[in-house]
C-alpha cells in the first residue's frame, strides 16, 4: 500500500474512533419528570375548600398572588394548581382523572362518608379491586373533575 493511502486510512480510522468515543461519553438529556397538573375551576374558593378539607392537601405559596390561583404540594416535587375563572368545564370521562395514594383506603372512605362525598368503584360497587391487588375509588370535585384514590403500596 502506498504511504498516502496508509496515512489516509489511519486518519479516517482515528476520526471514526474519536467520533465514537465522543458519542459514547456525551451527556444524555435527563428524562422529563412530572411537575404539576392544573385544574381550571369556576369557583376558586369552593374548589380550594374541597381540596383543603376533602382531599386534605397542603397549600403552598402562590407566586402570582393575584387571587386567581391556589397551589398544593401533592408529592416531593409535584403540585396541583387550581386556576379560577372558568366559565364552563366540559364533562369529564372517568378515564381522565388524577390519582392520589393513601395509606388506608378504609380510613379515607370513612372521611369521605363524614364529608358526605359520594364515591364508588369504576365499574359500580363501592370499591374497584385491580388484578394487582390495589383497591381504588372514584369521585368528582366541585367542577366534575374525576379523582381516583387508591391504596397502592408501590
Amino acid at each position: 500500500m502506498k504511504p498516502t493511502r496508509i496515512a489516509l486510512l489511519i486518519a479516517l480510522s482515528t476520526c471514526f474512533l474519536v467520533t465514537c468515543a465522543a458519542a459514547q461519553s456525551a451527556p444524555q438529556a435527563a428524562p422529563a419528570e412530572f411537575d404539576h397538573v392544573t385544574r381550571n375551576v369556576r369557583d376558586l374558593q369552593k374548589s380550594a375548600e374541597f381540596y383543603d378539607k376533602v382531599m386534605q392537601l397542603n397549600r403552598m405559596p402562590d407566586p402570582f398572588k393575584d387571587g386567581q390561583h391556589v397551589w398544593y404540594r401533592v408529592g416531593a416535587h409535584e403540585q396541583l394548581h387550581l386556576v379560577g375563572g372558568a366559565t364552563a368545564v366540559p364533562p369529564q370521562p372517568t378515564e381522565l382523572h388524577v390519582a392520589f395514594r393513601v395509606s388506608s383506603l378504609a380510613d379515607f372512605m370513612a372521611h369521605l362518608d363524614r364529608m358526605n362525598v359520594k364515591y364508588g368503584g369504576i365499574r359500580g360497587g363501592k370499591v374497584t379491586d385491580r388484578p394487582d391487588g390495589v383497591r381504588q375509588i372514584y369521585f368528582q370535585d366541585p367542577d366534575g373533575y374525576w379523582i381516583e384514590v387508591n391504596d397502592d403500596k408501590f
